[in-house]
C-alpha cells in the first residue's frame, strides 16, 4: 500500500511515518514504480510504535521495544526493565509537577489580586521577595 494508506491505517501522518523510516524504524519495500510499498506488518510496526511514544516511550526506546518484539527469544524481564525505567522517570516527572504546582500555588495565594500595582507572583518570578 502507499503512504497515504499507510497513514489512514496507522492514524501517523505521512510526515511522521517518513520520519519513521529516516531513522529506521521501518524499511517498506520498493513498489515497482518505485514508491514506496508498505506492508500489513509495517503498519503493524506504526501502531506499535504510536502506542508506545503514546506512552511516553522515546524513539530509542521504541526502537530497543521493537527490537525485543521482533526477537522471539526475548525475555520478559529485558522489556520490564525498559517500562520500570519509563515509569521510575515519570514518576520524577509527576514530583517535579507537584512541586512546581505547591510554588506557583503559594504565589497565586499570597497575591491579592486587586488593582495595587503590588504583585507576590512577579516578585517570585523575578526574585524578590518583600
Amino acid at each position: 500500500m502507499n503512504i497515504g494508506a499507510a497513514s489512514e491505517k496507522s492514524g501517523l501522518p505521512p510526515k511522521t511515518i517518513r520520519y519513521y523510516e529516516d531513522i529506521g524504524l521501518l524499511s517498506p519495500g520498493r513498489a515497482e514504480n518505485g514508491y514506496r510499498d508498505y506492508s500489513s506488518a509495517d503498519v503493524h510496526r506504526l501502531k506499535f510504535v504510536q502506542r508506545a511514544r503514546s506512552l511516553g516511550f522515546s524513539v530509542e526506546e521504541c526502537r530497543q521495544l521493537l527490537s525485543l518484539y521482533g526477537d522471539s527469544h526475548r525475555e520478559s524481564a529485558e522489556v520490564k526493565t525498559i517500562a520500570k525505567a519509563k515509569l521510575a522517570e515519570i514518576d520524577r516527572k509527576i514530583a517535579e509537577l507537584m512541586e512546581l504546582r505547591a510554588t506557583l500555588g503559594h504565589l497565586v495565594e499570597v497575591c491579592h489580586g486587586d488593582n495595587r500595582p503590588d504583585c507576590p507572583i512577579l516578585d517570585g518570578l523575578s526574585g524578590h521577595h518583600h
